[in-house]
């Protein structure tokens, strides 16, 4: 457990970056919180530090990502179709199986040491969740959890059930890292190369589609805005 608290947020927009370029960052600032908690160890509590928590925003390419107990079989597109969709494919650490992050698509990776909040993963989740439901709300959208399926769905129950958020994390040392995949005005066929989450029967769908308009660039701003406050709120947190 961390001494002192910190529930301050350093916050970084990233803009567009390729996938791996943006898992190097995160893993820096993992390690960095990490290596903090080590030394933290060996001090007394008055003469320990408070680690830092981050909260990224970022963009990628078409990129598909496979956690690491996914199924590669949920993957449908060969090496040709990938380079004709000019679209890689990574395999990472996080947890849950294949997904995709393209244009279009907001991606918040929160890099956060949980000993400041709560060191339970199943609440952070969860919390997770509650952000994006919370924001959806100020759009008219209800989004809801599904039992057993991470992220954040609409419809849970009815045969057109469809994920608008997923999620998957890594955490070591109670330190976060990976995080949301918020479809926004993002090109859902290209989940047609994949089954999503390894998840057969149900669909994606997206703000854009659901709203049946484009997202302006005013709005993805404004967008990023609520995110960021619905984040705070949740975890009763502060954006420095």
């Amino acid at each position: 457990m961390t001494a002192i608290q910190n529930r301050t947020l350093q916050f970084q927009d990233l803009g567009l970056m390729e996938y791996e370029a943006a898992f190097a960052f995160q893993e820096k600032l993992m390690q960095k919180i990490i290596d903090l908690k080590l030394e933290n160890r060996s001090k007394t509590p008055d003469l320990q530090l408070e680690t830092p928590n981050y909260l990224l925003f970022v963009e990628h390419p078409h990129v598909y990502t496979i956690g690491k107990s996914g199924d590669e079989q949920n993957m449908l597109a060969n090496a040709e179709k990938l380079k004709e969709i000019n679209a890689t494919y990574v395999k990472t650490n996080r947890g849950g199986d294949i997904t995709y992050h393209g244009f279009g698509q907001l991606i918040g990776y929160p890099v956060l040491d949980l000993d400041n909040f709560s060191s339970d993963i199943f609440l952070y989740m969860r919390n997770l969740e509650e952000v994006i439901i919370r924001v959806l709300a100020e759009y008219g959208i209800k989004g809801m959890r599904s039992e057993g399926e991470t992220g954040v769905w609409l419809d849970v129950g009815k045969p057109y059930a469809r994920k608008i958020c997923a999620m998957g994390v890594k955490t070591s040392k109670w330190v976060t890292m990976h995080g949301f995949g918020l479809n926004v005005n993002t090109d859902l066929r290209y989940f047609e190369y994949i089954i999503p989450c390894g998840i057969r029967d149900k669909a994606v769908t997206s703000i854009s589609r659901e709203l049946e308009r484009t997202f302006s660039d005013d709005e993805i701003l404004d967008l990023k805005i609520k995110i960021k406050k619905h984040f705070c709120d949740v975890f009763e947190a502060q954006i420095i």
